[in-house]
């Protein structure tokens, strides 16, 4: 007997709720086959899902002014982890993967376009390499700022160590536990810094202490009380 698939309880419009319900049947197997380690896996949509909700919701209490798409947030939450190069299949198509699951599953045209965009430009690596882009895309569609914020919130805190070491032991074979912390410096610890609503950055300074609480923690435990010749 074929397993229930889970259905996220989101205040999304009700003109979008099968919609919604269909992507998540579709995002559920997707993050859930084997290609996907549990760093990356459909629990991990469940989180950024939710603190999107928790975002949005604080930041419509607080910036009237600002417009946001509720069913924009949610379907780009869902969907912001489909085709990401690191688990994209061999021959995957990802250009316009997202919006081409959209339309196949009724979305009209500007729905599936601005989710598209917005999934292209969640990701840490393209903000750093090209800035000015996201800049761009928020002035366009601020619903970025919540899912950007929502899956960064994810890398950092309790479950960003967890979901670290769980990357650096499906990725990185033969990489020393060490390595997780050295990808906090690279990465994980500038997080907050790069996040973009009010909401995301009070929530952020939170788990960048966890982080390097934990990293303090580790390098004093993991310190050898003898020289190692090399």
């Amino acid at each position: 007997m074929a397993a229930s698939v889970p259905l996220p309880v989101v205040p999304i419009p009700e003109e979008h709720k099968d919609l919604f319900a269909s992507v998540n049947a579709f995002v559920y197997g997707y993050m859930s086959g084997p290609g996907h380690d549990n760093s990356h896996d459909y629990h991990h949509i469940l989180r950024v899902l939710s603190n999107a909700h928790r975002i949005l919701t604080q930041e419509r209490k607080s910036k009237l002014a600002i417009s946001f798409n509720p069913s924009v947030v949610y379907l780009a939450a869902l969907l912001h982890d489909v085709g990401d190069h690191k688990y994209a299949k061999p021959g995957e198509d990802v250009e316009n993967q997202v919006s081409r699951i959209l339309l196949e599953r009724g979305a009209d045209e500007d729905l599936a376009t601005k989710v598209q965009v917005i999934v292209k430009h969640v990701g840490y690596t393209n903000e750093v390499k090209n800035p000015q882009s996201v800049v761009d895309v928020l002035q366009r569609y601020p619903e970025l700022a919540v899912v950007q914020d929502a899956d960064r919130l994810d890398a950092i805190g309790a479950v960003g160590v967890g979901r670290c070491f769980a990357f650096g032991g499906a990725k990185g074979k033969g990489r020393p536990l060490a390595g997780a912390i050295e990808h906090f410096d690279e990465k994980l610890v500038k997080l907050p810094d790069m996040m973009k609503t009010k909401t995301g950055k009070a929530m952020a300074g939170h788990r960048k202490r966890i982080l390097e609480e934990f990293a303090n923690e580790f390098n004093t435990e993991a310190e050898l009380a003898f020289k190692v010749q090399t």
